[in-house]
């Protein structure tokens, strides 16, 4: 039976899924990664359940038993260019905030730079509740901060930034993550040679997923070979574990615990 996959609809997902649609045991399906949580939180029989989810950070708490597979994720190691706050004041005088709720991870980690970094509590909405108030700030992710950023709100914030800032790790916004009692086989391999292949054809992806969204070609590039970080290591884990607890602390996670379990690594 094939192995049920859900992953990211965004391009920045592109160069981990590389061929995987191509694999007769694989069973590859999109979505926004709010929704991902869904798919490993159904019975195992449902029809729109998944095994293997690349699972946004924040959710990976949430139920019991989910196993990290350090082939690959979504990181950065600095600015991300694709998850910004946007203000028409200076970021510690927001008040509101009118959020993209498409990513629970960046919703977070938003909170947690205003209560640690900014020394703020501003009220969060979603985006469709936003005001337009003069310190109503609005968070962004995805295309839409490349291609349609608020022209009228000049101060912004890339959030893998002001994280470096505060604890001088990198961030890790989504990890691949499996069910409890999954078999996964060669998954771990596959998903590094997928990731592999990705980086490699960069510059096609671009040309097939980007340019079409409305991206200048040479951002786009940019942000898949430099500024995103794909690989998870012992400091990536580490900071997720400090994400956790930065988020226990301020009652975001419905549920904490560490360390986590870790899959098999691909073999060499």
């Amino acid at each position: 039976m094939a192995l049920r996959i859900a992953c990211v609809e965004y391009f920045n997902t592109k160069p981990l899924i590389e061929g995987l649609d191509t694999d007769a045991s694989i069973r590859l399906s999109l979505a926004v990664p709010a929704k991902l949580i869904d798919s490993l939180s159904l019975p195992i029989d449902h029809a729109l359940a998944a095994d293997v989810a690349l699972l946004p950070t924040i959710d990976y708490p949430t139920l019991p038993g989910l196993r990290m597979i350090p082939a690959a994720g979504i990181g950065c190691d600095g600015p991300t260019l694709t998850v910004r706050l946007f203000a028409r004041v200076p970021i510690d005088q927001v008040d509101r905030v009118a959020c993209d709720v498409e990513s629970h991870t960046s919703v977070a980690l938003a909170k947690i730079l205003f209560a640690k970094l900014w020394n703020t509590s501003p009220t969060f909405v979603p985006g469709t509740e936003a005001n337009g108030g003069e310190r109503e700030a609005r968070l962004l992710i995805g295309d839409k901060v490349i291609c349609e950023p608020p022209a009228d709100m000049p101060h912004q914030v890339d959030l893998g930034d002001a994280w470096k800032q505060l604890t001088g790790l990198p961030f890790v916004f989504a990890i691949w993550t499996a069910r409890p009692n999954v078999e996964l086989g060669d998954l771990p391999a596959k998903l590094e040679a997928a990731k592999q292949r990705g980086l490699a054809g960069a510059e096609d992806l671009v040309k097939r997923y980007a340019v079409p969204r409305g991206w200048p070609a040479d951002v786009a590039l940019a942000y898949v070979t430099r500024y995103l970080k794909y690989d998870i290591g012992e400091r990536q884990l580490e900071a997720i574990r400090r994400f956790h607890a930065y988020a226990d602390e301020l009652g975001l996670l419905a549920r904490y615990r560490e360390p986590p379990s870790i899959a098999p690594e691909p073999s060499s």
